[in-house]
C-alpha cells in the first residue's frame, strides 16, 4: 500500500481571523475526527497537503503525524477555492486499525477487450462494489481486466481478483461488463 504522509500540529486559535493568518503563513486549518466522533483542531503545511491531496483517492489512507504521533486517516473533506486554486480547510477521519472497514469502491476496467477489436461493443453494468477488510488490506483501487472478453462474454463481480483479507459484500453474480455483437 502506498503511504502518503501529512505532518500536522495541534492548534488552539479558532475563527476566521486565525484561519486567515494560518493561510497567509502557508498553513491550512484542519480538523481530525476519530471513530468516537471527537475532534482535534490541527494545522498542516498547505504545499505538502496539496501534493498528497492531488494523488489520493477517497479510499487512500494517509499517515497523519500529529505532533509526532502516527494516525491512519482518510481525507474526508476539503474546502477548495477555485479562484485561488488552493485548499482552504481539510477534514481528516482517523480510523481504528483493528476494526474492519466497509467501503464502496469504483471498479476500474483495464485492458482492451478482444471482442471490441473484432467489432463488438463493451457495456459496463455495475460500476462499483462494496468490500470489507482491515485497513492494512484496503486496496488502493479495484481493477477488472477485461482484455480477455470476446463477443458474447461477460465479466462478473466474482471474477475480480482481490487480495486475501478482502471480502466482497456485493453479490458475485452482478455483471460488471459484457461485450455484445456488433449491430448489423
Amino acid at each position: 500500500m502506498d503511504q502518503f504522509v501529512v505532518v500536522a500540529s495541534t492548534r488552539k486559535d479558532t475563527g476566521k481571523r486565525a484561519a486567515r493568518k494560518l493561510r497567509q503563513n502557508g498553513r491550512l486549518p484542519a480538523v481530525m475526527y476519530n471513530s468516537k466522533g471527537e475532534s482535534v483542531m490541527l494545522e498542516v503545511d498547505e504545499v505538502e497537503f496539496t501534493k498528497v491531496w492531488k494523488n489520493a483517492t477517497p479510499s487512500t489512507l494517509v499517515n497523519l503525524k500529529v505532533d509526532g504521533k502516527d494516525n491512519l486517516a482518510f481525507i474526508k473533506d476539503t474546502e477548495y477555492d477555485i479562484k485561488s486554486d488552493k485548499n482552504l480547510h481539510v477534514d481528516f477521519h482517523v480510523i481504528d486499525e483493528d476494526k474492519p472497514l466497509k467501503m464502496t469502491m469504483k471498479i476500474q476496467l483495464t485492458g482492451s477487450p478482444a471482442g471490441v477489436r473484432e467489432g463488438g461493443r463493451l457495456t459496463t453494468h455495475y460500476p462499483q462494489i462494496v468490500i470489507q477488510c482491515l485497513p492494512k488490506d484496503l486496496p488502493p483501487r479495484v481493477c477488472a481486466d477485461v482484455s480477455a472478453l470476446g463477443i458474447g462474454h461477460k465479466y462478473y463481480v466474482k471474477d475480480i481478483p482481490l487480495a486475501d483479507g478482502v471480502t466482497v459484500l456485493t453479490s458475485g453474480e452482478n455483471l460488471v461488463a459484457s461485450v455484445s455483437a456488433p449491430k448489423r
